[in-house]
């Protein structure tokens, strides 16, 4: 017979610990006896009965089993990846084509009593910076560089505050005209284009003063988040100046806020040529928009606070779009009756 098997013996107080897990002693029990602990968060062990893990890097994180390295998920609003990017780049772009298409009816019916009587020359203003800021959200969609990140907020905050400014100069104008009814009245020295020329262009050069200040003190610029998910690698814009980026949206609801209280006051006076109530609704769900929109924002994170603000700068331009320029298109288009002189001095 040969000689019997020789068994090497072994500790039965631990077992291998796997990749993953480290060594970690037992306290008060013998010095070759110990636990297998995990590897901490952003550590990892490749080798089995490891005594240390080794850290990954800032662009790594570990595994599920925790005994590799992987590179970090890149995050950001992304063509690829996101159907919602897709979404709101194509109703940007089928609003801004609607929108260029009321802006074609307005220029073809120019000289008639409609589109007169509601002051044109800023009909065209707002139309043209409620076009320029649909298609500014493409900015905020796809990998943030260092050149999107300085556009995006300026040429929102100023083309916005342009279509505000201009609905503001329309309230202001409303309200004088009914005020210059009387013959004599001296208020109808106001009524001509240069006053509402005035308040797009003093309120604009607001907004304009302050990018231009934030552009030189503290622009924003790209920024990795490494800190907020472990796993992803958050790519996105810090706007430099926190102070510059709140007076923009600050500025813009105050303008906002004063169209509305105008228009509310002016809503009730002769339909024929009141244009307030309009104004209200469009400012109603422009004010709406915005005040549920900035608490989202701010309690949001990398790609889903620039979808929040996307949202809002579509919801907010398509409805002060569709609330005023709408009901005018349907008379214009549909109702030509009473797209004239005669109607509109109330002999229709």
């Amino acid at each position: 017979m040969g000689a019997p098997d020789v068994k090497v013996p072994r500790g039965v107080c631990s077992a291998v610990c796997i990749p993953g897990t480290r060594r970690a002693l037992k306290k008060g029990s013998h010095a070759c006896c110990f636990d297998c602990v995990p590897c901490s968060e952003g550590e990892i062990s490749n080798v089995s009965d490891s005594e240390n893990c080794q850290k990954c890097s800032d662009d790594d994180w570990p595994n599920e089993e925790k005994d590799v390295c992987v590179p970090r998920i890149l995050d950001f609003l992304s063509y690829k990846t996101d159907m919602i990017a897709i979404a709101f780049s194509a109703l940007s772009v089928l609003y801004f084509i609607l929108t260029i298409f009321i802006n074609g009816i307005f220029v073809s019916f120019r000289d008639t009593p409609i589109v007169k009587a509601n002051n044109r020359n800023l009909s065209f203003i707002l139309l043209i910076s409620l076009e320029l800021s649909l298609l500014c959200v493409h900015l905020f969609i796809g990998r943030p560089v260092d050149i999107t990140c300085l556009l995006r907020q300026i040429s929102f905050g100023i083309l916005f505050t342009i279509a505000v400014s201009s609905v503001l100069a329309k309230t202001v104008m409303v309200c004088i005209a009914f005020k210059a009814t009387k013959p004599g009245c001296s208020w109808r020295k106001c009524l001509g284009v240069e006053l509402s020329y005035s308040v797009v262009f003093i309120c604009s050069s607001v907004q304009v003063l302050n990018s231009a200040t934030w552009l030189s003190v503290s622009p924003p610029f790209q920024e990795y988040d490494r800190n907020t998910y472990p796993r992803l690698i958050i790519i996105q814009c810090n706007e430099g100046s926190a102070l510059a980026f709140y007076f923009m949206l600050g500025y813009m609801g105050f303008l906002a806020a004063m169209s509305f209280i105008l228009a509310f006051m002016v809503r009730t006076l002769p339909d024929i040529f009141n244009e307030a109530k309009y104004i209200t609704f469009s400012l109603l769900v422009f004010c709406s928009v915005w005040v549920c929109a900035i608490p989202a924002y701010l309690s949001s994170k990398g790609k889903h606070m620039v979808t929040v603000e996307i949202f809002a700068i579509l919801a907010s331009g398509i409805g002060v779009m569709s609330c005023i320029f709408f009901p005018k298109c349907y008379n214009i288009l549909l109702r030509p009756e009473i797209n004239s002189k005669r109607h509109l001095l109330g002999k229709g």
